[in-house]
């Protein structure tokens, strides 16, 4: 499409795009107001990730997973509860919305309420129990190892006190429980190592992680811790098995009391071996414990961020533009209707040779011929340009027969056939009308004339045609042959050799022969344009098909018709640029149904003082309002003018 074209569609539908916005503003408007007030508040924190030996790109990674995280874990309904018990009203996750600052650490809260004091209170109680949260999730991860550690001091403690209690009384007893206790500590500790070696190699069989790493670097530490544990507590075995045994010398008493206070030592090296396994466990802890703190306590909000009528008004206004331009635009590109010279030549491959504007007349006037009762106007020059054109195209093979036929009804053919035949008398050529169309004949209904006997009646017998031809009032060099009844076999009628020498007789009598025949829906056109040494098509802007033309135009070509062009029908004048530059075509003013140049249009107007009111249209004195170019109440003088009951 050119540009033009662009503008021209703009121009067309520029009344649906601005009943668009006009809707869609006042759809947004009403629908803004209605909608209840919404306040929101916003708070920042940071999340601050512990120490770490080394920051590689990996490390940065995990940092970053780390805020999503958090930002995710607003949003949890174990959160969500603890801030609704805690403030007292139910929260929803739609209310809260958190997202990471880009290549920070910050998260932005945000919260939606309808009470500006509750949008501010749950942001900042969101954070308060996050911050609670971390905590606890943070000690599930040590929980188990740290009571672990604590049972096995509580156990070491016991054993230290009851081995005090053996040196100040020795006993064989004693030392059985002892051992006891000793080897439950010993099975218990070579469980757990069996346990982690094994978790430990199943672990390095996956596929490595950060969080996987993590894990075994844990349990590699756990069971770094046991493992001297477990020694000393086999040496401590060791020595109650001695010190069990009956010992002959006479110093018995003294080697006991020794032997168990070497026991007691490796017990009191055993809990200090666990106790600072167990603060060791606790730093890691907490210096792996990422850090949250509110940076921006949120405010109670003054405005409610929605509705804004104004900009919901806009946004409407725009939405509807878009959808009116959308529909614009599927209309015109489903629409394969016909419209302008270039569509007609693109898709016929035929020129153009007459533009033919709306013709209007006043209710309760007659329909003769416009030609003939408006000589001077605007559609008269355009009919006597069809017929300059079509004696041009006749300079290498005359046309002396012309058919006139569209692609299908109420196209205006027969008021086209009817004016082109009087602008062709009025040039002083003598011209015969014939009305073929033997099944909705009109030409006896523009021109007035009965129709009791005609074409039909020239068929059932050997009468001449100037038995059944009439002359019109205005033009005495057109003579009209109506239709005549219908007869049940029009198509027959044509196709026969009396219709050949009815045609031979009209050329006798006449210069040019001009032929009004039904639409291509019938056989008629087709059997009739292989007679004549023309056709032209008659094509009605935005409502012939291209299909439609097409297959008119190829049954006309099988015919072995010579189709001369096309004419533009029914062009209305308040969008005549659109339909094919009616409006360039004639260089003159409207002012009422004549024409002037333009100085001589201009001294007219400005001498009856209506120059700065209009400059198109027919004036007032013609019954018409300007633009349209007729009142409510007038007809056009078209095919639709026939009323119902009347023969075609």
């Amino acid at each position: 499409m050119e540009l033009k074209h662009y503008f021209a569609l703009i121009r067309r539908w520029l009344w649906l795009g601005i009943l668009g916005m006009l809707l869609g503003g006042v759809a947004g408007f009403f629908v803004s107001i209605n909608l209840s007030p919404v306040y929101q508040a916003t708070t920042r924190f940071v999340i601050l990730r512990a120490a770490q030996s080394s920051m590689d790109y990996t490390a940065y990674l995990e940092s970053q997973q780390l805020v999503e995280t958090y930002a995710q874990l607003l949003s949890t309904d174990s959160v969500l509860e603890a801030v609704s018990q805690e403030l007292g009203y139910t929260v929803n996750e739609k209310q809260t919305t958190a997202s990471r600052v880009v290549d920070t650490q910050f998260v932005v809260l945000t919260v939606e309420d309808g009470n500006p004091q509750h949008a501010a209170d749950i942001a900042n109680a969101l954070v308060a129990i996050l911050v609670q949260k971390n905590d606890e999730l943070q000690a599930v991860r040590y929980q188990a190892t740290e009571e672990n550690l604590q049972r096995q001091l509580d156990q070491v403690l016991a054993q230290i006190n009851t081995l005090q209690t053996q040196i100040n009384e020795i006993s064989s007893a004693t030392v059985a429980d002892q051992l006891k206790q000793v080897q439950t500590q010993i099975d218990s500790l070579q469980t757990q190592i069996t346990d982690l070696e094994t978790q430990i190699a199943n672990l390095q069989k996956k596929f490595r992680t950060p969080e996987l790493t993590a894990e075994i670097a844990d349990k590699e530490a756990t069971l770094a811790q046991l493992q001297p544990v477990l020694a000393l507590y086999q040496q401590v075995y060791t020595n109650l098995v001695v010190l069990g045994k009956p010992v002959d010398s006479a110093d018995a008493t003294t080697t006991r009391l020794e032997q168990l206070r070497t026991t007691l030592d490796l017990y009191q090296q055993i809990y200090v071996n666990l106790l600072s396994s167990l603060e060791a466990v606790r730093l890691s802890r907490i210096q792996s414990t990422p850090t949250v703190k509110q940076v921006e306590i949120a405010s109670v909000p003054v405005a409610p961020i929605r509705p804004q009528p104004l900009q919901t008004t806009a946004l409407a206004a725009i939405v509807g533009l878009m959808l009116a331009a959308g529909a614009a635009f599927l209309i015109e590109y489903l629409d394969t209707t016909l419209k302008t010279m270039d569509d007609i030549e693109r898709v016929l491959g035929l020129p153009v040779i007459g533009y033919i504007a709306q013709i209007y007349h006043k209710k309760g006037s007659d329909e003769s011929l416009y030609v003939t009762r408006q000589p001077r106007s605007p559609v008269s020059e355009a009919f006597r340009s069809l017929r300059a054109n079509l004696e041009f195209a006749g300079v290498d093979k005359p046309i002396r027969r012309v058919l006139i036929t569209s692609a299908g009804p109420n196209e205006g053919k027969s008021t086209i056939s009817t004016n082109l035949a009087a602008i062709i008398a009025q040039g002083g050529k003598k011209v015969v009308l014939i009305d073929a169309d033997l099944r909705r004949p009109k030409v006896h209904h523009f021109l007035q004339m009965s129709n009791q006997f005609g074409l039909t009646d020239l068929f059932r017998s050997a009468m001449p045609m100037s038995a059944v031809a009439q002359k019109t009032e205005a033009h005495e060099n057109l003579h009209v042959i109506t239709s005549g009844a219908l007869p049940p076999n029009p198509a027959e009628l044509l196709a026969s050799e009396r219709m050949n020498a009815l045609l031979k007789e009209a050329d006798k009598g006449a210069d040019m022969v001009v032929i009004d025949s039904p639409p291509s829906l019938v056989a008629d056109a087709q059997v009739l344009s292989s007679k004549v040494d023309g056709v032209i098509m008659v094509v009605y802007p935005g409502h012939t098909h291209s299909d439609a033309a097409l297959a008119t135009l190829e049954q006309l070509k099988r015919a072995g018709a010579r189709v001369v062009g096309v004419v533009l029908n029914r062009i209305p004048r308040n969008r005549a640029d659109y339909y094919g530059g009616y409006r360039h075509y004639s260089p003159y003013y409207y002012s009422g149904y004549h024409y002037y140049s333009a100085e001589e249009g201009s001294q007219r107007r400005k001498a009856s003082g209506l120059g700065r009111f209009f400059r198109f249209g027919p004036s007032s004195n013609n019954g018409s309002n300007g633009k349209n170019g007729h009142k409510n109440g007038e007809k056009t003088e078209t095919d639709e003018a026939i009323k119902p009951g009347k023969t075609g």
